[in-house]
């Protein structure tokens, strides 16, 4: 007798319950609440930061004093954040452009070349994520100053390079596994070379991994704060301008619509970039 048997047999007359059902039913609802909880947990504090950017108050409390979109008009305003913001998309640009290639030329050739070491080097060129970023800025600081760099935005942007190119080179390895290196060899019997078959055919093939590699390391260094914090010199970054913008309480709303403002606009290009990571992956990579 199996267990659905056994327990239709205590069940009441009419009645046929199904115990293996039945969890996964408790299981389903709990899977519910997890999400729901992991989500308000990852997700409240930014809402209320949108929430509060239409306060007509400068205190964050409720309840509003009125809704208004005034704060987000005074931003365009505001040259000292457009400056910031100007200083932070010339650094993000650069960076994300470097990074991207040094992760599509180095993801290719750690993916495609094997030597000894080679494992090393790949585990060894992913530190920068997992070294504390303090340690990172600190790290900088002293290597920059002693091969002559001064602090400034070029210093940024060759920290923002150090810190985004692991992120690049993961994006672009896991495309590389994955790439049916036939095309490649059918390009090298048609008598291509190989640098004619990986401009002709790698790359426009990674075209997507590529887009979702600029878009991750724009975001990162757009919102990056620690190391632009210790190399930065006269001309800051919108983090570093947001952070000294917090030590005047009535300038937080403000502050708070310029979040909303960057939240917004990074979610859009974190969608934008898995969109095209999925697109360019296959069907097992996803």
């Amino acid at each position: 007798m199996t267990t659905d048997q056994q327990v239709a047999t205590y069940a009441p007359a009419g009645r046929t319950l199904s115990l293996p059902r039945a969890l996964r039913g408790i299981r389903r609802q709990w899977l519910w609440f997890y999400t729901g909880l992991f989500a308000a947990i990852l997700y409240l504090p930014s809402a209320f930061i949108l929430l509060f950017s239409f306060n007509s108050g400068i205190h964050v409390a409720f309840p509003l004093k009125e809704w208004t979109v005034d704060w987000y008009i005074a931003l365009g305003r505001n040259e000292a954040l457009l400056t910031a913001a100007g200083n932070s998309l010339k650094v993000a640009v650069a960076a994300s452009l470097i990074s991207t290639a040094i992760g599509v030329l180095g993801g290719f050739a750690l993916v495609r070349y094997r030597w000894p070491g080679g494992q090393g080097l790949t585990a060894l060129s992913m530190m920068p994520l997992l070294m504390p970023s303090i340690i990172m800025g600190i790290a900088l600081l002293v290597l920059l100053r002693t091969i002559g760099f001064g602090n400034s935005l070029t210093a940024i942007t060759i920290g923002h390079v150090v810190f985004c190119t692991p992120l690049s080179l993961s994006i672009m390895m896991s495309r590389f596994v994955t790439l049916d290196r036939t095309l490649e060899e059918a390009a090298l019997d048609l008598g291509a070379n190989e640098i004619g078959t990986f401009l002709k055919i790698t790359l426009p093939i990674s075209a997507p991994a590529i887009a979702a590699s600029l878009i991750l390391c724009l975001t990162t260094s757009i919102d990056e704060f620690v190391i632009a914090f210790f190399l930065a010199g006269t001309d800051v970054t919108l983090p570093l301008y947001i952070w000294g913008q917090l030590r005047f309480p009535n300038r937080l709303p403000e502050i708070l619509a310029l979040g909303s403002c960057m939240l917004l606009g990074t979610l859009a290009l974190i969608v934008v970039g898995e969109v095209l990571r999925r697109r360019g992956a296959t069907p097992a990579d996803t």
